[in-house]
């Protein structure tokens, strides 16, 4: 492939810093003749004296975890096998968004329509949606609202409108 044509090889620069120091920085050099290197002679430098990562919790770290980890061991609440995450789906709508479900012509309509005592049929669950929540302000058009569930609120807002709540399954 050329430079122009996917997929774009480009030459990168040469990297500037080496990855490694160079020997005559290193502290070593200083500590040469030293015999313990600045780590003392009695407590000496051991590769994990205190063991790894998260050893010791409940021993020799005990302080630490119960001062800045209370709660880290142990278990809580009760368990619940095979869970299904189906069981908690409620997909929410508020009813300032409820019109978003519509075309603008169909809205259109509505307006025309609510003269005559009709009303526009908007079932939420068609959308995906199970439940209707009442945040926002609903347009002065009367509305039918089909969903799973309503909030107080969103119920009040849309009888206050004129419109109705339809429970369904």
């Amino acid at each position: 492939p050329t430079l122009l044509s996917p997929p774009f090889f480009f030459p990168l620069p040469p990297n500037p810093q080496p990855l490694t120091m160079v020997a005559h920085n290193l502290k070593t050099r200083k500590k040469r003749g030293h015999v313990s290197a600045g780590h003392g002679r009695i407590g000496k430098h051991r590769s994990h004296p205190s063991g790894r990562g998260n050893a010791g919790g409940q021993h020799h770290h005990r302080t630490l975890f119960d001062k800045f980890h209370p709660g880290y061991f142990g278990k809580v609440g009760m368990r619940w096998f095979h869970q299904k995450a189906s069981l908690n789906h409620c997909p929410t709508i508020n009813v300032e968004k409820l019109f978003t479900l519509v075309s603008a012509e169909t809205r259109a309509e509505a307006e025309k329509q609510a003269e005559n005592g009709k009303a526009l049929v908007i079932d939420v669950t068609k959308s995906g949606f199970f439940k209707v929540l009442g945040k926002g302000v609903l347009p002065e058009i009367p509305v039918v609202v089909k969903a799973r569930f309503f909030s107080k609120i969103a119920e009040a807002k849309i009888n206050a409108v004129g419109g109705v709540c339809v429970l369904v399954a």
